[in-house]
């Protein structure tokens, strides 16, 4: 099987940990029984300064006719559009494509120094919605002289659909035994009339899915809950700003944003990509951490091989995800932002040898 993968580096450390994701991927290839075309298309806050589009109409129509879609870091903080906000593709790609289920694993992962050592393993899965809520005027919110305004949109077409996945998901976790089939919808239903509509729908699909459990809590509480006790969660359904905020509560449970991937996931087209930003900082220094890209590529091959009903994709995915863990259980695996002293290289190395060394299906 050929797939071919519209691969987005981007900005700032986004080509210096994509580079030895796809090499990852060749690798995996042929057990898989894949073969990947990787096609690099511009967009990002360069290719914005450069040509004055961050995301062309090129660029646009190649990762809509992709398999996948893989994307590394966007944005450069001296790079800006006219209004002052960040150039943002990611964003737009979401939009155009209907990418309505943003999901953010949160999970232990050894070596990674998290805030709750000690703690029983993380392992659960927050389903931020992509397209609407806070998000939905994007670009279009309203700034006079004294008065500032954006609008929360949520509807019921996009709210089922987002419930139906997290329904879905929760099934599959617990298919793998990897949770209890438990979804949390959270919510501020208690303030707002659109979250009282948005738990309405909740309670609806819930009525279709009586195999899965299904909880309703507010989401201040639920982000003291991560907290105190993140064990009792396995899947969290959520609007976009809410999702967007705890998202990055759940990457600081796991150990900061070098080792928390993303998916961005609609009806036909997906996007993979990392948590964290483009860090200019410490671009070109060769000491980004890659784990995050390269978590998101076993996201990608998970998603590719269900949807595809292909055993082999979802094999490599959690080979992928498993040398992850073996090679950051070595301290000399890790980089600075989990408090070691490895290079992308050498880090991205030992992901690759942890790879080789694991049994052929293991």
């Amino acid at each position: 099987m050929r797939l071919e993968i519209a691969v987005l580096e981007g900005d700032g450390i986004g080509p210096e940990v994509m580079a030895p994701t796809l090499a990852l991927l060749e690798t995996l290839a042929p057990e898989a029984g894949v073969e990947f075309a990787f096609r690099a298309l511009p967009a990002g806050a360069g290719c914005y300064r450069d040509t004055g589009e961050a995301l062309p109409e090129a660029s646009l129509d190649a990762a809509r006719a992709a398999d996948a879609i893989l994307l590394s870091a966007m944005g450069l903080p001296d790079v800006r559009y006219p209004d002052g906000t960040e150039i943002s593709p990611q964003i737009a790609l979401r939009m155009a494509f209907g990418l309505f289920a943003g999901v953010r694993p949160v999970r232990t992962i050894p070596g990674a120094p998290g805030p709750l050592a000690g703690a029983p393993a993380l392992d659960f899965v927050i389903i931020r919605e992509s397209t609407e809520g806070l998000f939905a005027s994007h670009g279009r919110g309203v700034v006079e002289a004294d008065r500032a305004r954006e609008t929360l949109e949520i509807t019921r077409a996009t709210s089922e659909k987002l419930f139906d996945a997290g329904f879905a998901m929760a099934r599959r976790r617990r298919e793998l035994g990897r949770g209890r089939g438990l979804v949390h919808c959270v919510d501020k239903a208690n303030v707002f009339k659109a979250f009282a509509f948005f738990r309405a729908i909740f309670r609806e699909r819930a009525a279709l899915n009586p195999d899965v459990a299904a909880e309703t809590a507010y989401v201040d509480a639920t982000a003291l809950w991560m907290v105190q006790r993140p064990a009792m969660f396995d899947v969290i359904v959520t609007e976009n700003m809410f999702g967007d905020i705890l998202s990055d509560l759940g990457a600081g449970l796991m150990g900061g944003l070098g080792v928390a991937p993303s998916a961005d996931i609609g009806e036909a087209q997906a996007v993979f990509q990392p948590c964290h930003g483009s860090a200019p900082d410490i671009a070109g220094k060769g000491v980004a951490n890659p784990c995050a890209m390269i978590l998101s590529a076993a996201m990608m091959l998970d998603w590719l091989g269900e949807r595809r009903g292909h055993a082999g994709l979802c094999a490599a995915a959690a080979r992928l995800e498993r040398a992850v863990d073996a090679a950051l259980a070595d301290p000399a695996a890790r980089t600075a932002d989990l408090g070691g002293r490895a290079t992308t290289a050498q880090a991205a190395a030992a992901v690759a040898a942890a790879l080789t060394a694991q049994p052929a299906g293991g």
